[in-house]
């Protein structure tokens, strides 16, 4: 398999190296700050990167700054999780960078159903033409909302 590496004028890059990623950073991450993945174990992070295409975003120190990761067949279907832009990095549209390699990645091309769940970036991906469910009355879902032991706050709502 051959890996993808995108530059900007700022050197940051992206890459789908996987031997590039910083797993602890992801994990320490995923695990402490994300709302959707509080307490998940390493182990469950390791093997979800290991089955996945992932997307390592870096600093020009080359430090991790963002992931994305993306669960795919490369054919008919893709689903985007575990986005984040690390909060030092934060206000470099870095997150809108990131999502404009995903989508340009050449495995992700022709698909037929492209998939996310968020509960505070809908602006985000709307500008990448994501919109809510066409049919949810077609998906069904089974769910464990608190695989992990969190404590998950729930939606905010407006």
């Amino acid at each position: 398999m051959s890996y993808t590496e995108q530059r900007r004028d700022d050197q940051f890059f992206i890459s789908t190296d996987p031997a590039h990623l910083d797993v602890a950073v992801i994990h320490q991450y995923l695990s402490e700050e994300s709302y959707w993945a509080k307490n998940i174990p390493l182990e469950t992070v390791t093997r979800a990167i290991a089955n996945s295409l992932n997307f390592g975003l870096y600093a020009p120190d080359s430090q991790l700054a963002g992931f994305a990761r993306v669960v795919t067949d490369r054919a008919t279907f893709a689903w985007l999780c575990d986005v984040f832009v690390l909060p030092a990095y934060r206000g470099r549209s870095l997150s809108k960078w990131l999502m404009q390699v995903v989508w340009a990645h050449p495995e992700l091309q022709g698909l037929r159903r492209q998939l996310l769940a968020t509960r505070d970036a809908h602006g985000l991906y709307q500008q990448f033409n994501f919109k809510p469910l066409a049919a949810p009355e077609l998906y069904l879902e089974i769910r464990h909302p608190n695989p992990y032991g969190a404590e998950i706050a729930s939606p905010k709502t407006e």
